[in-house]
């Protein structure tokens, strides 16, 4: 009798039952479990640690040390390493049969990774960076798309103790090179060339531009294509680094190494200055991820529950849900991943690429960007036209709210395909923490357009103007108690002064996120967009700073201004106002030459939908532009509510924007009347 298809029993349900036969713990509700895990955080966290069977050569002396926010200490005196918690399910895997990667590409590359055969990957990269000088605490930087090697670079840096730190092909060499200069890398791991959206494309330049940009590099090790356009001398060949397999590579094994030691720096970028780099702690991220892995219900795909689990969330390397798509190999799933275009190319749009694959390599959970489902069912793709979609059980949503027009679509889709029932698995939280402060729990009823609940260990509330908690009420996105996975500092942050400016300004001691959220009184969860100025593409965030620099760069343009309007689900709107130098006009010309800097210095993601001319930029009287009362003005609220004339510098500017802002509102009324 073949196994019954994953899963059978919800993790949730499982880690429960555990509480109550090993902890004598019962709750009669979830909102019962969830306040219990944000009141007694170490029963929670010591909890987690167990159910989970954590793997540590020396005890902590307690959960929690210092619980002020930031500088939380976890588990003090536990060791850890990510690479160790991955492998520990490389035997019972590899005997039941299961993969451990599946990927594939735009041409079709099917690649086929065992449990053994990623280890030796593993062991044999992490022995040649350690001969290219690579020791505990020094910070390698990737450029690499979404490709096995990235994985097997990632965990190599991680059995190492070293810092991992990647960008995408697809962002500019600026773009990169201020988030790499910021961390002093010594090696460079980089791609030559990619191929993305039906073509081909040359990045040798690139990585020889990012290597004269980056003087703390002592080494390049190259991973070779067919799509280079020219040879790029390099230190070291990847070909060469992972072909190890002697009795050194057999016998390796990864460090142990301190739980709050960096594992990787990830970035997220403010509204001013340059994007922050956010260092997370192997272990806050091993035992956070294991709490949203309860809410997420990805289990080993050897064991009965969760047999034949595949697990594929789409993602460039730039995204941290690549972070999450890595998470299931710890979980001891087979993770199926896809390198290039979700919507084929520019000359032949196809939004069948992604439900193919998902049909071809039998994933069990499908997870996308929100906008990525929206624009499939623009499109009238249909999904049974795509394959046999029997084995998807869940579909997951993420970085930006999910409409409930979309989530029925979906649905009806995938059961039309041949799933006998799918649970939606919408999440939002962010690069940040690496984590999901709401989401999903396959135990609770699902309503189209909300997520279902606040995630354990997650002390999330809405806080009005006054700071106060309100249930049924929009409110700022706030985190009251330490997450094991919250940052443990921002890379060269001296006094953390960006860190405590980013999250702990307006409410010291408190987490604000900078998103909306209405919470139910059943316990769901609707985020209404970002609070603040940070731009958010289809789930990846960009500072404003960054598009000003790209834009201002431009001899025309003397001053700019973007906002976001992404909104309870609506289409992402982002208009971009310029200032131009007398006697230059926005014509189609000067659209392309703007579009064409945003493209080239950060990426495709965040060219504007529209670009404006304006005669002025309203600003403060300190001289900061005023990004959020504009965004405020834009989504309906009242210039009287959002904006202080006598705090302005230009008071006389505003007129303008109120005016367009009610020509927008106009237009998007007789859109939708359509």
């Amino acid at each position: 009798m073949a196994p019954t298809p994953a899963p059978f029993i919800p993790r949730i349900r499982l880690y429960q039952d555990w509480l109550r036969d090993q902890r004598g713990l019962s709750f009669d509700s979830y909102d019962a479990l969830w306040r219990w895990s944000t009141t007694d955080l170490p029963a929670f966290w010591q909890s987690i640690w167990d159910f989970f069977g954590v793997q540590s050569p020396t005890p902590h002396s307690r959960v929690l040390g210092d619980t002020h926010m930031p500088g939380t200490e976890w588990f003090p005196g536990a060791q850890v390493n990510y690479a160790r918690e991955v492998f520990r399910h490389a035997d019972a895997a590899h005997a039941a049969g299961m993969l451990a990667v599946v990927a594939d590409n735009e041409l079709g590359e099917l690649r086929e990774i065992s449990w053994p055969e990623l280890r030796r990957q593993v062991a044999s990269v992490a022995l040649r960076l350690r001969e290219l000088g690579v020791q505990r605490g020094d910070r390698v930087a990737a450029y690499m798309p979404n490709v096995p090697e990235t994985l097997v670079a990632f965990l190599a840096c991680s059995s190492l103790g070293a810092v991992w730190s990647v960008c995408a092909p697809d962002m500019g060499t600026a773009a990169v090179v201020d988030r790499f200069r910021q961390i002093e890398p010594k090696v460079l791991i980089a791609v030559d060339g990619i191929h993305y959206g039906g073509k081909p494309q040359d990045r040798g330049a690139v990585v020889e531009d990012l290597r004269a940009a980056l003087p703390s590099v002592q080494k390049l090790l190259l991973v070779r294509t067919p799509f280079a356009a020219a040879r790029v001398e390099a230190d070291a060949e990847w070909q060469d680094a992972v072909s190890r397999a002697d009795a050194e590579a057999a016998a390796f094994e990864p460090d142990w190494l301190p739980f709050d030691h960096p594992i990787w720096i990830v970035y997220s970028s403010g509204t001013t200055g340059l994007p922050k780099p956010i260092v997370h702690g192997q272990g806050g991220i091993l035992v956070n991820m294991y709490a949203c892995g309860l809410h997420h219900d990805l289990g080993p795909s050897y064991s009965a529950n969760n047999y034949g689990e595949r697990y594929h969330w789409y993602s460039s390397t730039g995204w941290v849900m690549w972070n999450s798509q890595l998470s299931g190999l710890a979980f001891g799933a087979t993770i199926c991943i896809y390198d290039g275009n979700p919507a084929g190319s520019r000359e032949k749009p196809d939004w069948g690429v992604l439900w193919r694959f998902v049909a071809r390599h039998e994933v069990t959970f499908f997870g996308a960007g929100a906008a990525y489902f929206a624009n499939c069912m623009k499109a009238g793709l249909v999904a049974k036209d795509c394959g046999d979609l029997s084995r998807v059980r869940a579909l997951g949503s993420t970085g930006s709210p999910l409409p409930a027009e979309v989530q029925r679509w979906g649905t009806a889709q995938v059961l039309a395909a041949g799933s006998p029932a799918v649970w939606w698995y919408n999440i939002s939280g962010g690069t940040d923490f690496c984590g999901a402060f709401v989401g999903g729990n396959r135990e609770l009823p699902e309503v189209p357009g909300q997520m279902q609940c606040r995630f354990l260990g997650a002390a999330v509330e809405a806080w009005n103007e006054n700071g106060e908690p309100v249930i049924g009420e929009v409110g700022e996105l706030v985190c009251t108690k330490p997450i094991p996975s919250m940052p443990l500092y921002f890379w060269g942050d001296a006094g953390n002064a960006r860190l405590l400016s980013s999250y702990f300004d307006t409410y010291p001691g408190v987490w604000r996120h900078g998103d909306w959220i209405r919470i139910g009184e059943d316990g769901g969860c609707i985020i209404y967009g970002r609070s603040d100025a940070t731009i958010n593409r289809q789930g990846l965030r960009m500072g404003t700073s960054e598009i000003y620099s790209a834009v201002e760069g431009l001899p025309e343009v003397l001053d700019s201004m973007v906002v976001d309007l992404e909104y309870l689900g609506r289409e992402s709107y982002m208009p971009l106002f310029v200032v131009l130098r007398e006697g230059v006009a926005l014509d189609a010309a000067m659209r392309a030459k703007i579009g064409n800097a945003i493209k080239t210095s950060l990426s495709p993601r965040f060219v504007p939908n529209e670009i404006i001319q304006v005669a002025e930029i309203p600003r403060t009287l300190s001289g900061k532009k005023q990004e959020l009362p504009i965004k405020k003005l834009l989504l309906g609220q009242p210039i009287e509510k959002v904006v202080n004339r006598e705090a302005m510098a230009n008071p006389g500017c505003l007129d303008w924007y109120v005016a367009f802002a009610a020509q927008y509102a106009k237009t998007r009324v007789q859109n939708q009347g359509a």
